[in-house]
């Protein structure tokens, strides 16, 4: 049952992020989590009218440009290129008059490939049984704590498998398609599988590219996500996306690591 909203419509274009959409690294930001799920409901609310013509969406990468905050956005969609077997949409992120995301997407043609289908990794167990794991208490903000997590097995500094899902729509009083709930949910992937405590080191990601070869179903989204850090301050976050019913795809997030500025003590010059 439904809690509340990430946003609320202001018109056509514009959204208002509540408080339930704060940030994990500031909550006066967004995390971007709901933000891309919103894209996906700008971007399908672009198409729709349209006559079917069996085109799906089947990779949206997103960059971020800078600072999300806790304000109201406008997303200009436009298709940057059409066709009958592909086209390619793309959408930007305003707040306060500058542009904060941009994000293009694949549609394919749709068709009966299950003659040939495989090579997907096999399904995960199943949220139902799994006792609910307290992420607020690893990281703050309104959107972290609006969410169900589920892992399958305790959490482990870069490694995580775990369902997630919330009881909030994305947009007041606007309907939300299977796959804009489910975006709306990936970008957590860097935080379920953190190597380092955020208190003591910073990982953003910068990016986050989602491939997929299914439609995803259902209210969760399965993340098994692996964290690799390397020498020179990037990281990069791999997940398997998955739905009750199995592997639907992959994300990838690049990362900026770099330790926490220390606290200049009172008195003394930074």
């Amino acid at each position: 049952m439904s809690t509340g909203s990430y946003f609320e419509p202001i018109d056509a274009r514009r959204y208002k992020p509540t408080a339930h959409a704060s940030g994990a690294w500031d909550p006066d930001e967004q995390h971007f989590s709901p933000l891309g799920g919103l894209v996906v409901h700008a971007m399908e609310g672009h198409l729709a009218g349209r006559a079917d013509d069996g085109l799906v969406l089947s990779r949206i990468s997103f960059d971020i440009l800078g600072r999300l905050a806790l304000d109201e956005c406008e997303i200009r969609v436009e298709t940057i290129r059409p066709g009958r077997t592909i086209e390619l949409v793309e959408a930007v992120v305003l707040i306060a008059g500058r542009a904060v995301v941009r994000a293009r997407a694949w549609l394919l043609a749709s068709g009966d490939t299950s003659a040939v289908a495989g090579g997907a990794p096999a399904p995960l167990a199943p949220p139902d049984e799994l006792a609910p794991w307290p992420m607020s208490e690893v990281w703050p903000g309104g959107y972290i704590a609006s969410l169900d997590v589920r892992p399958l097995a305790a959490p482990q500094p870069g490694r995580t498998t775990a369902w997630i899902s919330t009881g909030l729509d994305l947009v007041a009083g606007e309907s939300s398609s299977a796959l804009a709930s489910y975006i709306a949910l990936v970008d957590t992937a860097n935080g379920i599988a953190a190597r380092q405590s955020p208190t003591a080191w910073m990982f953003p990601n910068v990016d986050l590219t989602v491939h997929l070869h299914r439609r995803p179903e259902g209210r969760w989204t399965g993340l098994d996500t692996a964290v690799t850090f390397g020498p020179t301050g990037q990281g990069v976050t791999s997940t398997v996306l998955h739905d009750v019913h199995g592997a639907i795809g992959h994300a990838q997030q690049i990362l900026t690591v770099r330790p926490q500025p220390v606290a200049t003590p009172p008195g003394r010059q930074a």
